[in-house]
């Protein structure tokens, strides 16, 4: 797993997109694990400070309470319809997979002006980022894991 800094660090273009991609819109989709395993996906927002990617949820939402038991989970950026007669000029939309770090230190909620006491900080560790997009005719699938070279998959 990585620190969002990390991933910058070994993937400086595939981050500079996906942190591109992730500022362009407030609203993201969250998937976590509901506690019989079946997934639960979630509006969320997120936010990159100090090297790291956060996100907030209201007390005792129920992917707060997905993300306690389980901190696996996985953000999806959405993405503008496209105007069909130049698939080239959507900018794409990027995953991230990894594990989220519910924070309880007071110094550090403090600084994000939490609007309760009892909302949820998490820290995001990444495992994968993926940014989908179009170039001509072909879909490409730019994925890093940290770690690992970076891959690409070009599809007719």
């Amino acid at each position: 797993m990585a620190s969002w800094q990390n991933f910058e660090t070994q993937a400086p273009e595939l981050a500079k997109v996906a942190r591109a991609l992730m500022e362009r819109h407030k609203h993201k989709v969250l998937a976590t694990l509901r506690k019989d395993g079946s997934p639960r996906v979630s509006g969320t927002e997120s936010q990159f400070r100090d090297g790291e990617l956060w996100m907030g949820s209201m007390p005792n939402a129920r992917k707060a309470h997905d993300l306690r038991r389980d901190p696996r989970m996985a953000i999806h950026t959405t993405s503008p319809d496209t105007d069909a007669s130049n698939a080239s000029a959507w900018e794409g939309d990027v995953k991230l997979s990894g594990r989220a770090t519910e924070i309880h230190d007071q110094q550090i909620r403090e600084s994000f002006n939490m609007p309760s006491p009892h909302s949820h900080l998490f820290r995001i560790d990444l495992t994968e980022v993926t940014w989908t997009h179009v170039d001509q005719d072909d879909l490409i699938i730019d994925t890093r894991h940290p770690g690992n070279p970076p891959r690409q998959l070009r599809r007719k």
